[in-house]
């Protein structure tokens, strides 16, 4: 991806599964790094987790990375061993306040974890700041002090900066009330990178979704008045229930389908 002048239609590359890459303020950030090879993933504490589809290009393409927005570090389908070992040469990653305590033995000053509403100033090239707000995630149905036990914590990113369009990243949210609550604070978001793909468990929560599903991707981008959305978190793993097209389904009979950007440029 070459340094282009950031415009409101700044592209976005999605790599497969929660991994984005995209340029913002001169800076280059990337989404939730997975790049490990399709197979069998899991802790012995947790789920099997199957990757079904190898990702759409390595680390060693995508150049300079300035800051990774990691939503959490505890589940392999969102930080991989390729992506641990990317971490290193990194210069800051963003996450949880937790996974910033788990992470700070091997990347010390390098990672920061963002509580709810909690902002981090970067600054840009050539002058100026983005600003980086840690924003609510709930991993699950229900209240989030009650999913967190079983599912741990996530965090959002919404992205500002003077003269430029605001972002969100969602994480691994499955919680409109959060949606709700950021879209008080920040709408209208130019562009939404919304974590979807219905995905669910029969040991957890009663098979109920642990992040957005379609219909609700669709509900949230309504709240959010977001100019273009692009999807995320929808394929490349065994248990995402709903893929491309549900989105595109759903965003059609939403009325919403003209904001739907599947980040193949860049």
């Amino acid at each position: 991806m070459s340094s282009l002048p950031v415009t409101t239609d700044f592209p976005v590359r999605v790599l497969g599964g929660p991994t984005a890459f995209f340029e913002y303020g001169g800076l280059r950030f990337l989404t939730d790094p997975t790049f490990d090879a399709p197979g069998d993933y899991g802790r012995p504490e947790g789920p099997l987790l199957t990757k079904t589809a190898p990702s759409a290009g390595s680390p060693g393409d995508l150049g300079r990375v300035d800051v990774v927005l990691l939503s959490h570090d505890e589940h392999p389908d969102n930080l991989d061993t390729s992506g641990r070992a990317l971490l290193a040469g990194i210069p800051l990653t963003l996450t949880t306040p937790g996974g910033g305590e788990r992470l700070r033995e091997s990347l010390g000053d390098r990672v920061r974890g963002l509580a709810d509403w909690e902002s981090v100033e970067l600054d840009r090239p050539g002058g100026g700041t983005v600003t980086v707000t840690g924003v609510p995630a709930v991993h699950g149905p229900g209240p989030r002090e009650q999913v967190e036990q079983l599912a741990g914590q996530v965090v959002g990113f919404v992205l500002t900066s003077e003269g430029l369009p605001t972002v969100y990243v969602s994480g691994d949210n499955a919680s409109l009330d959060a949606v709700r609550e950021i879209a008080d604070r920040f709408a209208p978001v130019d562009t939404a990178v919304l974590f979807a793909g219905a995905p669910r468990f029969p040991v957890l929560f009663d098979n109920q979704v642990i992040v957005l599903d379609s219909a609700m991707a669709a509900e949230a981008a309504q709240t959010l008045g977001a100019r273009r959305v692009v999807p995320v978190h929808y394929d490349s793993w065994a248990h995402f229930t709903e893929g491309g097209d549900a989105l595109e389904a759903a965003f059609t009979a939403a009325g919403l389908a003209d904001r739907l950007d599947w980040g193949k440029g860049a």
